[in-house]
């Protein structure tokens, strides 16, 4: 068989490490088989300034930079995402339930400028944080993702509508099969264990708090 050409899945990889979740793990790197020599990344036009100021911002390296800009530009030539699109790539991971909501909070968290528009810079950004970025920096954007109106705290109703997203999103046909009331338990425990002074909200310390425990 010949050689496969350059992977332009790499969006749809990066945007399915981010399920459903932060994960605080170990941080992978950009599989290398993604890298081609050099005279095909010679081919795409970078900014140099904002090549070194994303590698300053991130902590991914200058080619990881570019792997990954080639593959935003494969999924978005215009060079930004809007919602449609980005709801558009991340159904394709649950076809057999509904993501669209829970694409819609995630989206909101990249579009860090509330523009309606996710750039390269912000993609990138973002990413950095999920995949090797600190526990810290993990939970505040956690954090920030679940503080869906985005006043510095989560109340019962913010948390109540990312669970039933992501229970959408996993569809009916999970094993085992899910109650129809387990987003209501998972909301339950997680304002007991997170609403340290029984305020109704969680703010950004109880959160970090009770996450960071040992």
């Amino acid at each position: 068989n010949p050689p496969s050409k350059p992977n332009k899945k790499t969006i749809k990889q990066r945007l399915l490490k981010l399920l459903p979740c932060c994960r605080s793990g170990s941080s992978p790197s950009i599989n290398q088989s993604n890298i081609t020599d050099e005279a095909e990344l010679s081919t795409v036009c970078y900014r140099p300034e904002g090549l070194d100021r994303l590698v300053q911002q991130t902590n991914f390296s200058k080619k990881e930079l570019q792997v990954l800009y080639r593959g935003f530009k494969n999924e978005c030539p215009s060079g930004v995402v809007n919602e449609e699109t980005f709801k558009s790539i991340y159904s394709q991971f649950f076809p057999h339930g509904d993501s669209s909501m829970y694409a819609h909070f995630l989206f909101e968290a990249f579009d860090t400028h509330n523009n309606g528009a996710v750039s390269f810079e912000d993609f990138v950004i973002s990413l950095s944080i999920i995949l090797r970025g600190s526990i810290t920096d993990k939970l505040h954007w956690a954090f920030n993702l679940y503080d869906l109106n985005k006043d510095g705290c989560i109340t019962r109703e913010e948390m109540t509508d990312i669970m039933h997203s992501i229970y959408d999103m996993m569809g009916k046909y999970t094993h085992p099969s899910m109650k129809d009331n387990a987003p209501k338990e998972h909301v339950d425990n997680f304002f007991q264990k997170m609403d340290k002074n029984n305020d109704g909200v969680v703010t950004i310390e109880e959160f970090l708090e009770t996450c960071q425990k040992v």
